[in-house]
């Protein structure tokens, strides 16, 4: 599997986010910057819920004044308890996260188990959080009753719901912190979790922790506030608008963040997507989201895949049978059978190449042809023609077929002269003769239906051939039908002359044939 790629300029973080750096930070650096994000913000987020909590039992909930018995107990109370569940929190913590993910420490490929492990990190936070809240709620409920009975219902709910509240946010941290370590631990795997409604049950579980516990609490204070004839008019007032703008507040987070998490997988695979239509295939989406998002993720990876090799494939087809053919196999139907069609072949085969492979070691020998080749297939492209056929030290190729060409025997002409001018600066070492003829073939994909090849066959197809073994004996090593000189467009027939009528082995009448003009010979001997 490719390694997922560096943020290109213009993109966003491959976490969606640039506190968490690249997927290509050593574990080292990724182990310190998880450990500083997660203590920051879960310890912010826990001495906020904390303040919050002595404000709005003391100041807000409907009931009497604190005493100064429950004030002098609750400043030294508060903290103390605080700074030891941060204390116990970041070392409890801490010891179960390092033995989950005592793989991504070590180096280690993840097993099946250390990837749910790994993806449960979030979870098991926060119930240690939610346990520490909840011992809270129990230590100070039962100090307010010790101290003062009247308020220990307003510190109970206060203390439940703001702990709820803020293990909500805090999971959703923890998870936003780990997604580097998720990412490793899904890499080259989806999720390993169950397919069915992970979203719905995330969305619906974080509005009833954002929004609808915290409403409940207000409904409950509103309760509290019947019978108590000590409240008046402005200060029930400042109550609700007080609750109301810290529910708002929490829910508008926790839905804030839950929203940055569901979209954030999302944006990754369109930004992706994009790169995609404009035809980089080299991009990878990093996967690090445990629900049917992390599917979505691995899904446009595995996408991604499938379309390189396709690619793959696809070249690799065209090389062996010429890009156009390739082609149009893929916008139609692959079937047996041919067609008659007007093309110009052109066949071209080197001169003595038996004797230069006897005197030359095998390396040379293939770096000669390679040569040779390359310069032959590139005017055949050049001329948007077909290498039909590779024939040892020889190449058919075919102008006019599969795709139409509106000057396909002067453009079988122009290749001829180019390669022949060419191979006598680039490739001196050996010398081909030259054949091309024009008239009707059958061209079309032949053999069986598991295994054909595209082919052209016909008269001018042997005439090729022939021309080609007299043109090694003539001047310039070019020898072509007349028929291809006059079906030549624009100033092409200029280039040639008449030559002798020759009668090809085969054949029961001579073939007129024509040879490069002495203008055009000395041009390409200058």
């Amino acid at each position: 599997m490719d390694t997922p790629v560096p943020t290109r300029r213009g993109r966003r973080s491959p976490f969606g986010s640039l506190l968490l750096g690249t997927p290509e930070q050593g574990r080292r650096v990724l182990r310190v910057r998880v450990q500083v994000l997660l203590t920051v913000l879960l310890v912010s987020t826990n001495v906020i819920g904390a303040v919050i909590v002595v404000g709005v039992s003391v100041l807000v909930v409907p009931g009497p004044a604190p005493n100064d018995d429950l004030l002098l107990a609750a400043a030294i109370a508060i903290p103390v308890y605080v700074g030891v569940a941060v204390l116990v929190g970041a070392l409890w913590g801490t010891a179960w996260a390092l033995r989950a993910l005592r793989w991504a420490s070590e180096g280690r490929e993840p097993s099946e188990q250390d990837r749910r492990r790994a993806l449960r990190v979030p979870l098991r936070l926060t119930a240690i959080q939610g346990v520490l809240w909840a011992t809270a709620a129990g230590l100070f409920t039962v100090l307010t009753v010790i101290l003062q009975p009247d308020l220990w219902i307003a510190v109970a709910l206060t203390a439940s719901i703001s702990g709820v509240v803020v293990c909500a946010i805090a999971y959703l941290f923890s998870e936003f912190a780990l997604r580097p370590i998720a990412a490793r631990a899904l890499s080259g795997h989806g999720p390993p979790l169950d397919r069915g409604s992970g979203v719905r049950r995330r969305m619906m579980l974080f509005w009833a922790l954002g929004t609808a516990v915290p409403t409940a609490g207000l409904m409950v204070v509103a309760l509290l506030s019947f019978g108590r004839e000590d409240i008046s008019l402005a200060r029930l007032r400042v109550i609700v608008l007080v609750l109301a703008g810290v529910v708002l507040v929490f829910g508008a987070m926790i839905t804030l963040l839950n929203a940055r998490a569901v979209v954030a997988p999302i944006l990754a695979v369109r930004d992706a997507l994009a790169l995609v239509e404009r035809g980089d295939l080299d991009v990878e989406v990093v996967v690090y989201d445990g629900t049917e998002l992390g599917r979505l993720q691995a899904g446009f990876n595995e996408m991604v895949t499938g379309m390189k090799e396709r690619e793959r494939i696809r070249d690799l087809f065209g090389r062996h049978v010429g890009q156009e053919v390739a082609e149009a196999a893929v916008r139609r139907e692959v079937e047996l059978g041919g067609e008659v069609r007007t093309v110009s072949v052109l066949f071209i085969d080197l001169v003595g190449s038996t004797s230069f492979a006897d005197t030359h070691r095998p390396a040379e020998v293939v770096e000669v042809l390679n040569r040779f080749l390359a310069v032959v297939v590139d005017e055949i492209d050049r001329g948007r023609g077909l290498v039909n056929k590779f024939l040892g030290d020889g190449v058919l190729a075919v102008f006019g077929a599969p795709v139409d060409h509106d000057d396909h025997a002067g453009a079988a002409l122009a290749a001829a002269r180019r390669m022949a001018a060419r191979l006598l600066d680039e490739v001196p070492e050996i010398r081909a003769g030259v054949g091309v003829a024009t008239g009707e073939v059958v061209a079309g994909n032949v053999g069986d239906a598991k295994r054909f090849e595209y082919t052209v066959i016909g008269d001018a197809v042997n005439t090729a051939a022939r021309l080609t073994e007299l043109a090694k004996e003539v001047e310039g090593c070019i020898l072509v039908a007349c028929t291809s000189v006059e079906a030549a467009d624009g100033d092409e027939p200029t280039h040639w002359v008449d030559y002798e009528r020759v009668t090809l082995r085969g054949r029961g009448e001579p073939t007129p044939t024509a040879v490069l003009a002495p203008q055009a010979r000395a041009t390409r001997s200058a």
